[in-house]
């Protein structure tokens, strides 16, 4: 754990590689963030105009869709309404407006009781069969008379023309639809019946169902209740509200979506369902104005489900790659910088370990001629010129030591001689001095007795002086003996000097 940074430390082409790398790397990462930043905010709004453009799209084909069956209702309803009369002229119609508009899944033209004095309740109804799609007529609609059934009962109250939210009282075999009512007044201004023309919910579901930009994303329709009118889970179209998924234990991070949705907004949340992160797209059901027609509020709203995962799949993956792609090149990078500053720092690294050597005591380390012109090319020529002169510099002071070794032996020869002539001069002079002592005692002890004696004989007086004379001699000899030797020395120093 501690030798890797310290092998970062200690090498200056690692140390040089990680620095040009770490550069290279923060300007890459500063591009890849720029790229990436603005690639998934194109991707946010390319993922937002596909969904508005899907719904728009999807709005506009199923308000074709009732444009067309409004349109061939209203056909019929003027030429009906001179026929009023007539009960079976009202099947006519009922049957030739199903026949008139393959959009069209039924046709009942009920009026109220008694209208005619014999029947107490009458309606024209054509439909199509489910097998075959054959257009059968029926008699009765559903597993109720029509007075209690709300496309009848809702538009007399309402007197004007209408779509029905999907009917919820039909029989279980019966198939889902939307209902078209058109209210029948009577020349005297009085509502004596409704035209009501079926649209199946499944022919809807189809087109709204396969509006879906991605393979996960699906969309919905809901009704002015709430009622999920087109769901992709047949089993939740008309029997669940979409309020009842917050009672399911669903994010409430959707109740806002759902309430923007509920309010005729248009736009988008972000919201969690079944524990996946998604974009709710929602657009309130508009209807495009045309001459005569009727623009009630119908409270329908389509929405898209549209899963982020689907909506940044393939980015999240790219930037995977790009990732991963950037990680490997900077590995490689790394090592390329790594081995290119190697090989040019060769030079240096034959330097220091010369260097070592020559610290070492190799002065006569080789150092090769540098054939790079550049500043470690230099270096390495001016290196070899100093270590040329170093190891001259060297040679001589080696010389020089020779030199003073040899002068220090000799001196020391010379020192071991005068130090044995200091020793014989000493033995020298101390037996110089022991003659010379006695002479000089017989000379001192004459010479005290010739000044203490007042009368001497002559002979004597001689016999002394002779003494004294005699040992004077010696003293003469010795000295004359003593000065040759030291001149002799003398003469030594000065030859050897």
């Amino acid at each position: 754990m501690l030798q890797l940074p310290k092998l970062f430390t200690s090498k200056l082409s690692i140390r040089i590689s990680l620095k040009v790398v770490s550069l290279v790397a923060a300007l890459l990462a500063v591009a890849l963030i720029t790229m990436l930043l603005y690639s998934r905010k194109t991707v946010k709004q390319e993922a937002i105009m596909t969904a508005e453009q899907t719904l728009e799209g999807t709005i506009e084909h199923i308000d074709g869709i009732l444009l067309s069956v409004e349109q061939s209702a209203g056909n019929i309803y003027f030429n009906m309404y001179r026929h009023l009369d007539n009960p079976e002229k009202l099947y006519d119609y009922s049957r030739r407006l199903v026949e008139s508009n393959p959009y069209v899944s039924g046709c009942a033209i009920a009026l109220e009781p008694y209208f005619y004095k014999d029947r107490e309740l009458f309606m024209a109804y054509y439909h199509r069969s489910k097998i075959g799609s054959k257009i059968v007529r029926s008699e009765t609609f559903a597993n109720k008379p029509y007075t209690q059934q709300v496309w009848y009962t809702e538009p007399m109250k309402r007197g004007k023309p209408c779509w029905m939210d999907p009917l919820e009282d039909l029989d279980a075999n019966s198939e889902a639809i939307t209902t078209f009512c058109l209210p029948i007044y009577n020349t005297e201004g009085k509502r004596i019946g409704i035209m009501g023309v079926d649209v199946t919910i499944n022919m809807l579901s189809r087109i709204v169902l396969s509006a879906k930009p991605s393979k996960n994303s699906y969309s919905v329709m809901l009704g002015s209740d709430g009622s999920f009118i087109i769901h992709p889970d047949s089993t939740k179209r008309l029997s669940e509200k979409v309020y009842e998924q917050f009672e399911h234990g669903s994010d409430l991070s959707l109740k806002e979506a759902v309430d923007a949705m509920m309010s005729g907004q248009k736009g988008y949340k972000r919201a969690k369902i079944d524990g996946r992160e998604c974009y709710v797209f929602y657009h309130p059901f508009t209807r495009n104005v045309a001459t005569g027609r009727y623009l009630d509020d119908m409270g329908w709203s389509v929405g898209m489900v549209y899963p982020e995962e689907d909506i940044f799949g393939d980015y999240n993956r790219l930037l995977t790659q790009v990732l991963l792609i950037a990680i490997i090149g900077i590995l490689l990078l790394t090592l390329l910088c790594r081995f290119i500053i190697h090989r040019r720092l060769l030079p240096l690294i034959f330097l220091t370990k010369s260097a070592h050597r020559i610290a070492s005591g190799h002065y006569d380390e080789s150092i090769p001629d540098s054939h790079q012109n550049d500043e470690i090319g230099q270096l390495q020529n001016h290196f070899q010129q100093m270590q040329l002169a170093l190891a001259k510099h060297v040679e001589a002071l080696e010389n020089m030591n020779i030199e003073l070794q040899e002068r220090g032996e000799r001196l020391r020869v010379a020192y071991h001689q005068a130090q044995a002539a200091d020793r014989l001069k000493t033995s020298f002079l101390h037996n110089m001095t022991n003659q010379m002592l006695s002479p000089v005692q017989i000379m001192s002890e004459r010479v005290t007795d010739l000044y203490q004696m007042q009368t001497m004989k002559s002979q004597d007086f001689d016999r002394m002086a002779d003494d004294i004379q005699k040992q004077g001699e010696v003293i003469t000899d010795l000295l004359n003996h003593l000065l040759e030797l030291s001149k002799e020395a003398t003469g030594k120093e000065e030859r050897h000097a």
